[in-house]
């Protein structure tokens, strides 16, 4: 099975007019990470919410990295069977 890029929310904070992101990180020296506020995410979960959906994602990830995951392809065509029977 194929693994796929794992992808991490990062969260900066405005101090003294400047973004601060102070995590650590094992992006390459120089790379760019792209920022969107909060309200333009397009979701109404609740603070509360959005930690149990970041718990569930890392725990996701973690399943990945140990080869629990199922191949998008077959995931895809599954669904697809799905959608097609009565």
């Amino acid at each position: 099975m194929a693994s796929a890029p794992v992808r991490t929310p990062y969260v900066a904070r405005v101090k003294n007019g400047r973004l601060v992101l102070d995590v650590p990180t094992d992006l390459p020296e120089g790379a760019e990470v792209a920022l969107l506020l909060e309200d333009e995410l397009g979701d109404d979960l609740t603070n509360e919410e959005r930690a149990e959906l970041h718990a569930e994602l890392r725990r996701s990830i973690r399943q990945l990295e140990n080869g629990e995951g199922i191949d998008g392809d077959i995931v895809m065509a599954e669904l697809q069977a799905r959608l097609a029977s009565p």
